[in-house]
C-alpha cells in the first residue's frame, strides 16, 4: 500500500495573500528532510524535498519540488517532481501528483499504461481550529503485462483540530493540527486509515501520524532537517 499510494508529506497547507505568512517555504533551494518510522518507531526511510523553482504572477504562485526517497540504509528508491499552485487566495494540489508513480517503474521506466486522475485538494486561506476542509480524491488505472489494476482513494472528514507546539529533531514549532480519513480500494480490497498532521507557518509539515481502523498507530513521519 505504501508504494501504491504516497500522498506527499510536503502538503504545505495554506497559501497566503497580500503579506500574510505562508504555511510553506517559498525560497528556491530550500531543503526539507523527513524520516519515516513504523509503529515500533523503527526507521523505514527518508524523503527529501527541494524547492527547485518558484514562479509568481500577480497573486498567483507555482512552487515546484524535487522529491527524493531513500530506504533506511540510504539507498535511493525513487525521484519525482510535484507542483503546488496558489490561485485566488487558495492553495491547490493536483491529487494525480500525490501518487508515487516511481513505485511502478519497470526497467527504470514508468509504464505507458499508467493513468492517474483526481480532483485538486483545496486549502482555504486563514484556517482556524474547528474549521472543516474540502474532500479530495484520486483514481489510478494501470496494466503490468496481462494484469490490470485499479486503485481509488478518497480523503474525507478533513478538519482543523487545534493549535499546539510540536517538538521534532528539527526543532520545536507552533503548529496547526489537522485530521482526516483516507479510504482506499485496491483490486477489490478496502483499506481505511486516519491521519493526524501538524503544520507550521513558513515550513509546512512537521509531523504526521497514520492510524488503522482500530485507531492504533501504524506509522509516522517527522521533520529532521531544514535548510533555507
Amino acid at each position: 500500500m505504501k508504494k501504491i499510494l504516497v500522498f506527499t508529506v510536503l502538503i504545505c497547507f495554506m497559501a497566503a495573500a497580500h503579506g500574510q505568512e505562508t504555511f510553506f517555504p517559498t525560497k528556491e533551494g530550500t531543503v526539507l528532510v523527513y524520516k519515516t518510522f513504523d509503529k515500533k518507531s523503527k526507521e523505514t526511510g527518508s524523503i527529501r524535498y527541494t524547492i527547485e523553482k518558484v514562479s509568481i504572477s500577480g497573486n498567483d504562485m507555482d512552487i515546484s519540488y524535487l522529491v527524493e526517497s531513500s530506504d533506511s540504509r540510504g539507498a535511493s528508491l525513487y525521484k519525482d517532481k510535484i507542483t503546488i499552485q496558489q490561485r485566488d487566495g487558495r492553495l491547490y494540489m493536483d491529487m494525480s501528483n500525490m501518487v508515487n508513480k516511481a513505485a511502478f517503474q519497470q526497467d527504470g521506466e514508468i509504464p505507458a499504461e499508467l493513468e492517474i486522475t483526481g480532483n485538486k485538494m483545496e486549502i482555504p486561506v486563514g484556517i482556524q481550529p474547528g474549521q472543516t476542509l474540502p474532500d479530495a480524491s484520486v483514481v489510478m488505472a494501470m496494466k503490468m503485462g496481462f494484469v490490470s489494476m485499479k486503485m481509488a482513494a478518497d480523503i474525507t472528514n478533513r478538519k482543523v483540530d487545534a493549535i499546539e507546539d510540536v517538538t521534532v529533531p528539527a526543532g520545536t514549532f507552533k503548529c496547526y493540527k489537522l485530521s482526516g480519513d483516507v479510504s482506499a480500494t485496491v483490486m477489490g480490497m478496502n483499506v481505511k486509515t486516519s491521519n493526524l498532521d501538524w503544520y507550521a507557518k513558513g515550513i509546512g509539515l512537521i509531523r504526521s501520524e497514520s492510524y488503522d481502523k482500530s485507531n492504533k498507530l501504524q506509522s509516522f513521519i517527522q521533520l529532521t532537517e531544514l535548510r533555507k
